[in-house]
């Protein structure tokens, strides 16, 4: 009898931080209304259920060699997105990318806000893709831990570069290699989404805040602090100050970050650990400082020219929504035909205009000027090679590093 791999049930920590971020994390924030900075993971799902890290296949594999493509007869593609995560038209009715592909192509695209949460919509098509099942859809955006994972399960078909010379070409040196799908050899990067640090230049006396050991040490900003409830923005950038990496972070890693933050709390440093609503705090000078995602930064200096951002020389957290083709879609290479659309300058720079995002095809930034100017020279956007060069992930996490890490994560943010 065939046995499938099945996520391990969250830990009340786990699900409790989920809800958390699901009200007011990165998973409950929308692009028009300020509250959403990114699509990406949730602090306590990041890499649940991630296979087990003691070299046992995982069972229920799948073999995608076994997928039929019926993209020639059928000139259509199903696209599964987040929400407020494609370029609308002002009157709200039309998706000026999307049917600029089809007026080209003749390729029609169904296209469904149907992914709100990573864990969430895994369980929606694990079933079927453990069955060797045709799930409906033809291409999917996921943040990467969970890219991870379904790769690892062998659920996601491998890419064909004959089908993705602009892909190819112009993907941006930061985000070519991951280690989890090394040469993106099953996924391109949809968006990338920094955890930069922010401040209010006012609440600040006109000093400039870039450092982590500012920000847990400054006399001058307690009780007027910020960090994130998301842990791999806020531990990742803690390890980064103190030269670790997140890509190779240890328990004892893990451990010394937790109780260096650990004394910002004990000392009234940090005034508290936030999801999305820290944007009012900084905006109206409550905070002067904190950890804060480039999305909403690039949103509130529009309306406020007091708030700034620095990049940590130490390095930042950067995290990926990708796109991938899971096993038996029946439009494969029509799915890889919009992939490769998206990496064309004009339509990536359309889709980068609207979303404020950093934007992982290079050769954008006279299509985007045309747009936007100030987008086109916000780094945030376009990552400049210095700015890319700091970029640094936090590694995946198997399941019981999860409960543990999640655990301590919790007891210092009092969750």
């Amino acid at each position: 009898m065939e046995h499938h791999e099945q996520p391990e049930p969250l830990s009340p920590v786990e699900l409790a931080a989920m809800r958390r971020s699901l009200a007011n994390g990165r998973l409950a924030m929308t692009r028009r209304s300020l509250l959403r900075a990114s699509a990406a993971t949730a602090v306590a799902v990041g890499g649940l259920g991630a296979l087990s890290s003691c070299g046992i296949p995982p069972a229920g594999r799948t073999d995608a060699a076994g997928s039929t493509d019926h993209s020639s007869a059928e000139k259509r593609v199903n696209f599964s997105n987040w929400t407020e995560y494609m370029d609308v038209s002002d009157d709200g009715k039309h998706r000026p990318t999307l049917e600029a592909f089809t007026k080209r192509t003749g390729i029609a695209v169904k296209y469904t806000e149907d992914i709100n949460d990573n864990d969430e919509f895994f369980g929606k098509i694990q079933a079927q893709l453990a069955a060797g099942q045709d799930t409906g859809r033809d291409l999917i955006v996921l943040t990467d831990w969970m890219c991870a994972r379904m790769i690892s399960l062998g659920w996601i078909q491998s890419l064909d570069p004959a089908n993705l010379p602009h892909a190819y070409t112009n993907l941006a040196p930061q985000f070519r290699n991951p280690g989890w799908d090394p040469g993106r050899a099953h996924s391109y990067p949809w968006q990338g989404i920094p955890a930069i640090i922010a401040y209010n230049k006012k609440a600040t006396g006109g000093r400039k805040v870039d450092s982590i050991s500012q920000l847990l040490e400054d006399p001058k900003l307690k009780g007027r602090v910020g960090f994130l409830s998301e842990m791999r923005d806020s531990v990742g950038l803690t390890l980064l100050d103190m030269g670790k990496k997140p890509e190779a972070v240890t328990a004892d890693d893990f451990d010394a970050a937790i109780a260096r933050i650990q004394k910002g709390v004990d000392s009234k440093q940090i005034r508290r650990f936030t999801g999305n609503d820290y944007t009012n705090d900084l905006d109206k000078g409550d905070i002067a400082a904190c950890v804060a995602w480039a999305g909403d930064i690039v949103q509130l200096q529009h309306d406020n020219p007091d708030i700034a951002y620095a990049i940590p020389s130490s390095g930042y957290m950067t995290s990926t929504d990708n796109l991938m083709v899971p096993n038996k879609a029946r439009h494969k290479q029509n799915a890889e035909r919009l992939i490769d659309y998206f990496y064309e300058p004009k339509a990536a720079a359309r889709l980068a205009a609207y979303i404020n995002y950093a934007c992982p095809v290079d050769g954008v930034r006279e299509e985007l000027a045309k747009i936007d100017k100030d987008a086109a020279d916000n780094p945030l956007i376009l990552p400049d090679a210095e700015m890319a060069a700091r970029s640094h992930s936090f590694r995946a996490l198997n399941a019981k590093e999860s409960k543990e890490f999640t655990q301590k994560f919790s007891d210092l943010t009092g969750a």
